[in-house]
């Protein structure tokens, strides 16, 4: 048995060939098409059709809110990027602060401490020259006592 003809019938808003067409049938349509194909492209191409100045239209604004977000997104870093200056520049300051007063701090515990050091080898020393000073007025009187028992012989 051969294949039975079908009727071209509509299948998704698209004709389908049928079975028994010929090759310049075929050939025809696709002609047709690619026709039809051109001239929509042309269509698109000219400047006078509403659609294309929509569409370029549209492009033209997406642009320009593109750029506005770029400029906004810009200025939102640089704005960060002062207050984070800002931020370090407060801290720096607070250390040097800091610094400025443990070093005083420092400064300060050193000098008192020289000073306490100072005073206690004053304090020494009066303390060595006064039992030199004790020994020597010992030996004198020593001598003393000794001369004056001599003339007992």
């Amino acid at each position: 048995m051969g294949r039975l003809a079908t009727p071209a019938t509509p299948v998704n808003g698209a004709k389908r060939l049928s079975y028994n067409s010929t090759f310049r049938d075929r050939q025809a349509a696709s002609a047709k098409a690619k026709a039809a194909i051109l001239e929509k492209f042309r269509a698109a191409a000219r400047s006078d059709n509403p659609e294309r100045k929509a569409r370029e239209e549209a492009r033209v604004k997406t642009g320009e809110a593109r750029k506005l977000r770029t400029a906004e997104r810009e200025a939102a870093r640089h704005r960060r990027e002062k207050a984070l200056a800002e931020q370090a520049a407060r801290e720096a300051e607070r250390l040097a602060e800091e610094q400025r007063a443990a070093a005083e701090l420092a400064e300060r515990v050193a000098r008192e401490k020289a000073e306490e050091q100072a005073k206690i080898a004053a304090e020494q020393k009066l303390a060595r020259d006064a039992r030199y000073a004790a020994r020597k007025a010992a030996k004198k009187q020593r001598r003393q006592q000794q001369k004056d028992r001599q003339p007992l012989r």
